[in-house]
């Protein structure tokens, strides 16, 4: 099988993932876990401690989030590109 295909075949395995659940489960809400939590946590409950800054907006948090999974992302990228050029190297 041509690589072409296995990267065709693999693509439109995961939108299948992705699109499956919207399809198959009709008027679900697709909470987050955050949500889920805050219905679990009681009125009565005081929090342990306040933190340090708090982020001006849901944005902000957004960004924030979005900016460490980049981050990640960059770091797994180059820790597997290195990999495969140690490899390479060895191998030539």
């Amino acid at each position: 099988m041509k690589k072409t295909y296995k990267n065709l075949l693999l693509l439109s395995i995961v939108i299948l993932l992705i699109i499956a659940p919207i399809l198959v489960i009709k008027d679900s809400e697709f909470a987050g876990s955050d949500s889920l939590a805050e219905e679990a946590i009681p009125e009565s409950y005081t929090p342990w401690f306040k933190p340090l800054w708090e982020p001006p907006g849901g944005e902000t948090e957004t960004l924030i989030f979005t900016l460490q999974g980049a981050i990640g992302t960059g770091v797994i990228a180059y820790f597997l590109g290195y990999m495969k050029g140690k490899t390479k190297n060895v191998n030539n």
